[in-house]
């Protein structure tokens, strides 16, 4: 879309009478920026496989209640039809809806409701917020036929999202995902967007507000995965834990779920407690970052803690810290959070009498191949999947329609973990409880979670890995990482960092089994690999590496090397 179209666009808005007054004026003001209109009006927000998500203001290109009502419009239709050509007596269908402590996401839930009730739509809503994992559980524990959750994830202050949810509680599938476009796309203007008043919707019964039940009912079954409650018993009130929601959604939840399971010595991070927006503390409200632990490390440190858990704005992802063999605090990839969580669940179910024959570990094609090594000594399968947890998700409602494998772990190296059956999305709740009870097991028998990992790495091999990533915003931004995967993808690199590259997975073209998606993976002949990929949710260009080495140190190296010629042709 060149400028004069985007300028075009830009003046239907101003022109519309469904457009209210203070985005008109808020358009206004942009009128002498050409580079920002065009910004704003270059393309339409993008729903994707998830749903939508981008910076929050007035545009075709922003995050605002017309973008997120015609969106909801969409769907609205989707389900309409979906229950007609169901025969079912039921023809009313309905959507749960919550949202996270972001800038407008309470504004946006009620628009959703609201044109969901419009369209005869009963909708069931979380009256304050609640994480994201919640929503997944509460589509499958009211029986809905979808569920809408606003929120950014842990992108940056001015963004808010939007996902969308099926009947099984997972985000939505590419072939789900492309029957809601195809709908959002027959949708010519914005004033067929109609909305019930909340009186007029909560009086017809098609705004109901979710109660405290429903609360009650995730907590039980997060704490119902819990291996060892007899371990928790007698070490939960030495286990030194502090918390940090970063000022998301995880606060109630998390510490709820805690000491339910037993763990009495919880300490919350103050500052990042309350529910903000803003985020004031830190720049990036991401427990993948070791910025974002600063003020849990102060804490740490002053009490002697021996675990560090903090969660995202919408509690779907947890990073953990724990003690080095030093007295350091070091920050566990999700990658290393992922196998010692592994490791512990599948022995102690083990060790019960508990652990499957069938049992399945799903992880996806960027997540590191030591958790899939330690799970395969347990006699489980590793199923590997697109990334984004909805592709798990998938999978388990289609292992659990056919009984062929019992799912008991699925996760990512983004730092999203589920166990248990209740939900079909990463759950910080569950995973915050996870690795505190591994952390008290290991506890109990004279052992850090750090040296749960380093005898991991001396049985399994000295498995590293890397995420490297450029930020490239706007059209010029999303053509420059075109760009870049037009030239690995025509012009492949035949040896790196001293290996040769002896297979291109290009999953463009559905690769074993998996649905197309825009991503090349570069296997390298000494068992490396280096994986690019466009991100679905943020204007990035991700790029995975992984090495095994015969000690951590050679790891290193040869992963500080694979990095360095990658990203080198990666800036070219």
């Amino acid at each position: 879309m060149d400028h004069r179209h985007a300028q075009a666009i830009y003046e239907q808005w101003l022109q519309d009478p469904a457009i209210d007054e203070e985005t008109k004026a808020e358009l206004a003001g942009i009128a002498h920026l050409p580079k920002e209109i065009e910004d704003r009006f270059y393309r339409e927000l993008t729903f994707g496989t998830g749903g939508l998500r981008g910076v929050i203001g007035a545009g075709s290109n922003r995050m605002n209640r017309y973008t997120v009502g015609k969106a909801t419009l969409g769907l609205a239709r989707y389900l309409l039809k979906q229950a007609a050509a169901s025969g079912a007596e039921e023809s009313i269908p309905s959507v749960v809806i919550a949202h996270d402590s972001r800038r407008c996401s309470p504004e946006f839930a009620l628009e959703a409701a609201l044109v969901l009730a419009g369209q005869g739509v009963k909708c069931h809503v979380f009256e304050s917020l609640r994480p994201t994992p919640q929503l997944s559980f509460a589509v499958r524990e009211l029986r809905a036929q979808a569920g809408i959750v606003i929120t950014a994830s842990h992108n940056p202050p001015e963004y808010n999202g939007y996902k969308v949810y099926n009947r099984h509680g997972g985000q939505l599938v590419p072939h789900e995902a492309d029957e809601v476009i195809r709908e959002i796309g027959r949708i010519r203007s914005f004033s067929e967007i109609q909305r019930l008043a909340r009186e007029e919707a909560e009086r017809k019964g098609l705004l109901v507000w979710i109660g405290r039940e429903v609360d009650d009912a995730y907590i039980e079954a997060v704490v119902s995965v819990s291996q060892r409650p007899d371990v928790i018993r007698s070490v939960g009130d030495r286990l030194k834990i502090v918390y940090t929601p970063l000022h998301g959604t995880g606060h109630m939840p998390v510490v709820r779920a805690l000491r339910r399971a037993g763990f009495t010595n919880v300490r919350v991070v103050e500052e990042q407690a309350q529910p903000d927006g803003s985020f004031p503390t830190v720049k990036s409200p991401n427990p993948e970052e070791r910025e974002a632990f600063a003020l849990a490390l102060e804490i740490a440190k002053r009490e002697g803690a021996d675990l560090i858990i903090g969660t995202d704005p919408d509690a779907d992802r947890m990073g953990a810290v724990v003690k080095d063999p030093n007295g350091e605090y070091v920050i566990l990839t999700g990658n290393q959070a992922g196998a010692i969580m592994i490791e512990y669940l599948l022995g102690s179910m083990r060790e019960r009498g508990v652990l499957p024959a069938n049992g399945a570990v799903i992880k996806t094609i960027v997540t590191s191949d030591m958790g899939a090594e330690i799970a395969r000594s347990y006699g489980a399968v590793v199923p590997e999947t697109l990334t984004g947890f909805k592709y798990i998700g998938e999978l388990m409602t289609k292992y659990e329609q056919s009984g062929e494998y019992t799912f008991l772990f699925g996760y990512e190296e983004s730092y999203g973990y589920l166990a248990g059956h209740y939900a079909r999305d990463k759950d910080a709740v569950l995973a915050s409880v996870l690795i505190a009870e591994a952390a008290a097991y290991y506890k109990s028998l004279g052992k850090t979670l750090y040296d749960v990992l380093l005898s991991l790495y001396e049985k399994y091999g000295y498995f590293m890995e890397r995420l490297e990533s450029r930020t490239l915003k706007g059209k010029d931004g999303l053509e420059k990482i075109g760009r870049i995967m037009d030239r690995f993808r025509e012009h492949p690199p035949q040896q790196v960092a001293g290996a040769n590259v002896s297979r291109v997975k290009d999953y463009s073209r559905g690769l074993d089994g998996l649905p197309p998606e825009n991503v090349l993976k570069f296997m390298l002949d000494d068992g490396s690999w280096f994986c690019l990929r466009p991100s679905g949710t943020e204007p990035k260009i991700k790029v995975y590496f992984a090495v095994r080495g015969s000690s951590l140190e050679d790891s290193k190296a040869r992963l500080d090397r694979l990095v360095s010629e990658v990203m080198a042709q990666v800036d070219a």
